[in-house]
């Protein structure tokens, strides 16, 4: 593996695998406990900005950590109905980051997505000193939009917009230092280019919400303010570039990326790019990072990749019946208790064999 890549490859493990520094392994939907000098004194090969942060701004790192696992936890979303299914066990993930394929390229690009929205989302939330609400003094009034009652109504940026160009900075610091010493390398370049995808993913995508003041609900003053997309947004719209990733190689200057194919134009920066072919993912294999699909639970009428025809790699499938338990026949109690049963629910379940 390159070693620009060996490094943020041991960054993603210590961010995704707190068991390296808790003594716990990490699971989707645990909460994150994350002590930013152990992460820092974990990570010997950090240098430059990186360490730089951790000195001066361990609370950034501590963000840092936050935002990997809001990535990674998106990454699960996204991928919950196909063969690869962004798996957190460290041997299997850890050999996809070693790839150039389009999975690679879209954990790349979700993480440093997550990365940016947590720090953003912490700066408006008043979590970091060295940030807070948006300055928009400098910034254009907003345009006011059609509608009744808005007729000469007054506009003013206010409230508390969020500081994504903190949250971008800071992603940018720390995802993208190391692959910066890197430049004629391929694989640094495109790392660069699918991290900087996943910020703007956050970046370009801001929304205006406003307030209306006004005596009697009328709206004689409105304060609008901007504000992040939400992190769901984010994984859709990075979805949809990972489903038109661009191909590329390296030109012969060893600086730039062409992509592969007749006539294809070439990707623009919020594209996710990837230079290998992906394995299918339909059995088990440690050396591609491979789960397989044998004993996932599949749509048996879905002609979509959740179905079973996709998913079970032509396998077939079998069903299965299980009982579960679960909430049921639940009142409130003043005050302020809900008490339930619990009651026996079957389900049919369809499994790849």
């Amino acid at each position: 593996m390159l070693p620009s890549s060996r490094t943020q490859l041991g960054l993603f493990f210590i961010l995704l695998c707190p068991a390296n520094i808790i003594g716990l392994w990490w699971a989707v939907g645990s909460p994150l406990v994350m002590d930013p000098n152990s992460i820092c004194r974990k990570t010997k090969r950090l240098a430059g900005k990186q360490a730089e942060l951790c000195q001066l701004e361990p609370e950034i790192v501590q963000e840092v950590a936050k935002g990997t696992k809001l990535g990674v936890r998106e990454c699960q979303y996204q991928f919950r109905f196909r063969r690869w299914n962004c798996t957190s066990h460290s041997k299997y993930f850890g050999k996809i980051l070693q790839q150039d394929i389009r999975e690679t390229a879209f954990v790349y690009a979700i993480t440093a997505a997550g990365v940016s929205h947590a720090i953003t989302q912490a700066c408006s939330m008043g979590e970091l000193l060295q940030c807070g609400c948006e300055l928009t003094r400098s910034r254009a009034p907003p345009s006011p939009t059609a509608g009744p009652g808005t007729e000469g109504t007054a506009w003013e940026w206010g409230g508390c917009g969020d500081d994504v160009q903190f949250g971008y900075e800071k992603s940018q610091q720390f995802m993208d230092a190391k692959s910066k010493k890197g430049k004629n390398d391929i694989r640094a370049l495109i790392d660069l280019h699918n991290n900087e995808a996943g910020r703007l993913a956050v970046r370009s995508y801001m929304r205006t919400e406003c307030k209306c003041h006004g005596l009697s609900g009328s709206c004689t003053l409105r304060t609008c303010w901007q504000k992040m997309p939400h992190f769901r947004e984010v994984g859709d719209r990075l979805l949809e570039r990972f489903n038109g990733a661009f191909k590329v190689m390296g030109g012969n200057d060893g600086k730039t990326l062409i992509p592969v194919g007749d006539n294809i134009k070439p990707p623009d920066k919020q594209d996710l790019i990837y230079s290998a072919d992906s394995p299918d993912f339909c059995s088990a294999n440690r050396k591609t990072g491979s789960l397989g699909t044998r004993g996932r639970i599949c749509n048996s009428t879905a002609m979509d990749t959740s179905g079973c025809d996709l998913l079970c790699c032509g396998r077939g499938h079998r069903d299965e019946t299980v009982v579960l338990e679960e909430n049921c026949l639940c009142r409130f109690h003043w005050c302020c208790v809900v008490q339930c049963r619990k009651c026996s629910v079957r389900q049919e379940l369809s499994l790849c064999i």
